[in-house]
């Protein structure tokens, strides 16, 4: 029970900050930047520690990595946000520095295995950082709003696997990787998706500027699909590296890749549901 109790109240923390940053955006885009720019470093930090080896990165490569992530996200925002071509053509300014910083500083560390180091810098980014990022992207074709909209259904679709994985799970969806997710918890998880597709259409369709019902429920199975791999994923990369959660800052949860494990594949598929399959929807 007290564990239960510390789940749900970090979890109701983080849910808080990104509807408040998501909602305030139309106002300020500080507190978006702040929220998410946090989640990349504690995600990249939580992937470098995850990922240590006997020729254990340095503190200036993790810095640089943390601030790279970073400026990947600033980047797509200003690239989605920028008016002008100037403007617009300054986005790949972060990129392009991180760039050069990261593969020059791994000259001055001859001790190290350099392959090795730079991919795990770079995968840290392409996991963590641009899923992250393309949340910018996916604001400028629909509506800054549509955001809330995805992070609901993730979090309609875990909530559903969960419960109906814990009282009806009897196949095992993936064992080899996560012995514990059923079949019956990823059907449970889609349904209440739905279900969650028609109230949003019904009830709640002017608030998140959506305009038919068939982009909700298209959307909500494009989620759910892929917060089961990318749940699936982090789990792979924990039982490879022999842990079982990816940090403790979440009492409850683990850490924050444990938290944001379905949205780092989410995103991605969203967006390419959003500019395939929905084109126009402004």
């Amino acid at each position: 029970m007290k564990n239960l109790l510390k789940r749900i109240f970090s979890g109701a923390i983080y849910i808080a900050l990104i509807v408040a940053a998501i909602l305030l955006l139309d106002n300020s885009p500080v507190m978006y930047l702040l929220v998410f720019s946090l989640l990349i470093v504690l995600g990249i930090g939580e992937m470098i520690t995850m990922a240590k080896d006997d020729a254990t990165q340095s503190w200036l490569v993790n810095i640089i990595d943390m601030l790279g992530g970073v400026g990947l996200f600033v980047a797509f925002f200003m690239h989605y946000e920028g008016e002008t071509l100037q403007s617009r053509a300054m986005w790949l300014l972060p990129i392009a520095t991180y760039l050069l910083l990261r593969t020059i500083v791994q000259l001055y560390r001859p001790r190290q295995n350099a392959l090795h180091s730079l991919e795990r810098s770079f995968f840290s980014l392409g996991y963590v950082a641009l899923p992250v990022a393309l949340l910018n992207a996916i604001m400028s074709i629909t509506a800054p709003r549509l955001l809330l909209g995805v992070f609901l259904f993730i979090w309609l679709y875990d909530t559903g696997a969960f419960c109906v994985g814990m009282l009806l799970g009897k196949h095992r969806l993936f064992e080899r990787i996560s012995p514990k997710k059923s079949w019956e918890g990823v059907i449970g998880g889609v349904a209440v998706c739905i279900a969650g597709a028609y109230i949003t259409n019904y009830y709640f369709n002017e608030f998140f500027q959506v305009p038919e019902l068939n982009i909700w429920v298209g959307l909500s199975v494009v989620v759910a699909v892929f917060a089961t791999f990318g749940d699936l994923v982090e789990s792979l990369i924990k039982r490879t590296v022999g842990v079982k959660d990816s940090g403790n800052i979440l009492p409850g949860h683990g850490g924050v890749l444990d938290r944001i494990d379905s949205l780092l594949l989410v995103a991605p598929a969203v967006l390419i549901y959003m500019m395939l399959v929905v084109p126009n929807i402004r």
